[in-house]
């Protein structure tokens, strides 16, 4: 067939993302403009007595196609959903040119008509091809139960309109279909049509073989599901038969019958069985079933330790197994005392009232055993023994003990279990204590609570707040269990060293018990007593080997070691027995031998910490005016901490204050403040305080690699600048600690008893505390305060008094000029 080519004027209807072939007939929606501006403009040009024709042309990401079809608008109305919409049928391929003017808001091209004559007649390649497409499509429209389109495709001769025939097919592209429009060679085009049909009807077997295979392996699980099910009716029924029973350690349903269980558990149990039994052996269900029905029957459900609530025997234990800590053994006996009354009292008789028997009687409510269980926290720095306390409570209450480290944990399942749907799941850090202990009345010591962190994963210490309620944890609910547990009956003690990093929420169920460490005479007992023993057998010595003189231990508490615990004196006696085991084997010493003090330097060298009053006065740190000795808290118990301060040189120009140390915001406002008491009242307390306006002072803390913070070093600051400005030296026997105010008010602070102790150790024999400070002395013990001369103080003037020597002094050093 013959054409030929006709130059034509059109609007453009731009297709986004969709061809038309010529033969094709497709409705258009005309709610977007530029179709609707396209249809409108061919109706407005249309001759009377002819249908308006148009440009379609695909726009593939905004760029026309450089070939279009011809399009006739066959009718204008309503689409299906409604909306306005047009019938166009494509007629032939156009050649676009160049733009040109039109009615309308549309885009008008000029064309030519493209030539798509097919040799005539055709050669025997082509007619193979016409029929190897007719083939193929029959074939595909077949498969999609189009019947009625068949014979329409066979009917029809024309290569040209039976290659744009492909257009109707859905697995084609875009970019398939903009390449046969732009081929207008109709055997290539017809070639392009059959190759794309042959490689999606290869593709769609590949398909249906994989869908067939699936369906097989589906139904041939089906069919080893029910034989297995016959397998095991017929393996029931042979052992029924023959009286054998099946094998009890497999059967869980028997087991679950047997034990014990809280009958909600039980039913919980029962059902997972009932789930098992339906489940084949790969099924990865069958396989959680199993270790869940294990971890819930190794539970002691019903198992519980028989309270030895012999009051005077556990105080024996306490002070066997603790030297000093008084008012700690003092505590644990008045908790223990509480728990045997209530218990003898019996649970109908807690709250005084029917009420309270009934809640008792139903496990919920706080009845019963639960109203005495308050949560002790023992907080206070390592080595004092707050672990070894923990484990004296379970032996004095003749209970199991388990330690729950809780240090680094940072993850909240590890608190509550992970659920069963995770891989490799397991209970909680709770839950498995209960199992390991093998009773339902354990101790459970919570060790470094304050070490709990928390991040996207939960924050384990949330999950501690249930576990730590006594009005809350008769009913925890662990998420691997998903059972209700009861914790009403454990005793639960925490171990912290630092008490601000407990959350405020856990700190208020909890009831603090303080442990600030020992004295030296107490580290001396321990060591006798504790220590030794311990080292000696680790050091494969006889007791009788080696003894240490009371003033060899004193020693090595006081100048070896310097902490509030007696981990470090520990270290220290093991060192010192490792050199005599290993001088006895190389026949260098002779056994017995006695540790005095003059044997301790040959054994393990200098002291460490010698007392600052103990050196020569040149060469004590406060021998120059601007030092002093302050008081500190850390997270090992108290500390000495000096203050220095210089003022710079005139010369040099610098001014203002400097604060070096690693100083936290709370100190760096104290420095601030000590420097304005002293500038508002230099005449009063009869200090050069005008030079400061030309020479800059400078505050340093040595150690400055730790961080340093706290509302405590108000005094030590403005006795070191005062020191600085007068030249006179601060004592160096004296300490002190306490908050300054702007009027020089002394403003109580925390820890006294802890910064009294480590006073003690450092040799000070002297201490400055605040007037409002003088009850907490009552904490301190008796032989502490025999040793020191404590002064409370409420004004600033009486700490200079105090601490700085007579003005009287000889010669007094140079103040000191920073560099």
């Amino acid at each position: 067939m013959a054409s030929t080519s006709t130059s034509l004027t059109l609007p453009v209807l731009p297709l986004d993302d969709e061809v038309v072939l010529p033969g094709m007939v497709v409705p258009l929606d005309l709610s977007e403009a530029d179709v609707r501006a396209a249809v409108e403009a061919a109706q407005s040009a249309a001759s009377p007595g002819n249908k308006p024709r148009v440009l379609l042309v695909p726009r593939i990401d905004g760029a026309y196609a450089a070939i279009g079809v011809l399009g006739r608008v066959e009718q204008v109305g309503r689409l299906s959903d409604g909306d306005p919409g047009a019938l166009i049928r494509g007629l032939g391929r156009v050649k676009i040119g160049a733009g040109t003017t039109g009615p309308g808001a549309a885009l008008w091209v000029e064309g030519t008509t493209v030539d798509e004559t097919a040799p005539e007649p055709l050669p025997g390649a082509v007619t193979e091809l016409v029929k190897e497409y007719k083939a193929l499509a029959t074939d595909w429209l077949k498969k999609r139960g189009a019947w009625q389109v068949v014979d329409r495709v066979q009917q029809i001769e024309d290569v040209s309109q039976l290659a744009d025939n492909s257009g109707y097919s859905p697995f084609l592209s875009t970019e398939q279909k903009v390449r046969l429009l732009e081929t207008t060679d109709p055997v290539a085009r017809l070639k392009q049509a059959t190759e794309a049909l042959r490689e999606h009807l290869a593709e769609q077997d590949v398909a249906e073989a994989i869908a067939k295979d699936v369906q097989e392996g589906v139904d041939k699980q089906q069919r080893e599901f029910l034989l297995r099910r016959q397998m095991e009716a017929v393996r029931k029924e042979l052992a029924e038969l023959n009286g054998d029973p099946e094998d009890e350690g497999e059967d869980y349903r028997a087991r679950v019958e047997a034990a014990r269980l809280p009958e909600d558990v039980r039913k919980a149990a029962l059902k997972e069985v009932d789930k098992l039994e339906r489940s084949s052996d790969q099924s990865p269900e069958g396989s959680w079933i199993r270790t869940w029905l294990d971890t819930v029957l190794e539970l002691p459900w019903n198992e519980r330790t028989e309270d030895a609530y012999d009051i005077p025997g556990a105080k024996e234990v306490l002070d066997a197994d603790h030297a000093g800590l008084e008012d700690v053994k003092e505590r644990i006996t008045e908790y223990l005392a509480v728990r045997k009354r209530r218990a003898d009292r019996g649970p109908g008789l807690v709250g005084g009232s029917a009420a309270g028997a009934s809640r008792s009687d139903s496990g919920k409510g706080g009845g019963g055993r639960r109203a005495g269980g308050a949560v002790l926290a023992l907080v206070g720095p390592p080595g004092v023994g707050k672990t070894s306390l923990g484990e004296s409570v379970a032996r004095s209450m003749g209970r199991k003990f388990v330690r729950v480290a809780l240090g680094g944990v940072r993850d909240e399942a590890e608190i509550r279990g992970h659920r069963r749907t995770y891989v490799g799941a397991l209970p909680g850090r709770i839950v498995r204590a209960i199992k390991e202990a093998g009773s339902m009345n354990p101790v459970v010591l919570l060790d470094e609570i304050d070490k709990v962190g928390s991040d996207f994963r939960g924050d384990p210490a949330a999950a501690l707040l249930e576990v730590l309620d006594p009005a809350q944890n008769h009913t925890f609910r662990d998420h691997y269990l998903e059972v209700e547990l009861d914790l009403s009956d454990v005793v639960f003690l925490a171990t912290a060293n630092v008490l601000e990093a407990i959350p405020e929420p856990l700190l208020d169920r909890m009831e603090l018990v303080r442990l600030d460490g020992y004295t030296q005479d107490e580290k001396v007992v321990i060591a006798r007593d504790h220590l030794l023993p311990r080292q000696l057998e680790r050091a494969g010595l006889e007791p009788d080997e080696v003894t240490f003189t009371d003033e060899a231990l004193h020693k090595l508490a006081g100048e070896y070691t310097r902490e509030a615990g007696v981990r470090n004196l520990e270290r220290a006696v093991g060192r010192l027995l490792r050199k005599v085991a290993a001088q006895s084997e190389l026949g260098e010493r002779e056994l017995p031998f006695t540790v005095g003090v003059d044997e301790l330097r040959p054994l393990i060298g200098r002291p460490h910490h010698t007392p600052e009053s103990a050196q020569d006065p040149a060469e004590r740190r406060t021998s120059v005016p601007g030092v002093v000795t302050g008081l500190a808290v850390t997270g090992a118990g108290g500390d000495v901490l000096y203050v220095e301060a210089s003022l710079a040189d005139p010369e040099t120009g610098a001014s203002g204050l400097q604060l070096t140390g690693q100083l936290g915001d709370v100190m760096k406002e104290s420095a601030h403040i000590a420097l304005s008491f002293l500038r508002s009242h230099g005449a009063e307390l009869e200090l050069p305080v005008g030079d400061l306006k030309e020479r800059g002072v400078h505050l340093h803390v040595p150690a400055g690699a730790v961080p340093k913070d706290g509302p405590s070093a108000g005094v030590t600051m403005t006795t070191a600048l005062a020191s600085l400005l007068s030249g006179r030296q601060v004592r160096p026997d004296v300490a002190m600690t306490g908050e300054v105010s702007l009027t020089g008010r002394v403003l109580p602070i925390g820890g006294v008893k802890q910064k009294l102790l480590a006073a003690h150790r450092a040799g000070i024999t002297t201490v400055v505390i605040p007037k409002r400070n003088e009850p907490d002395l009552d904490d301190v013990p008796a032989e502490i305060l025999e040793k020191l001369d404590v002064h409370p103080v409420s004004d600033v003037r009486q700490v200079l008094d105090l601490a700085l020597t007579p003005a009287s002094a000889p010669a007094a050093p140079e103040v000191p000029v920073a560099a």
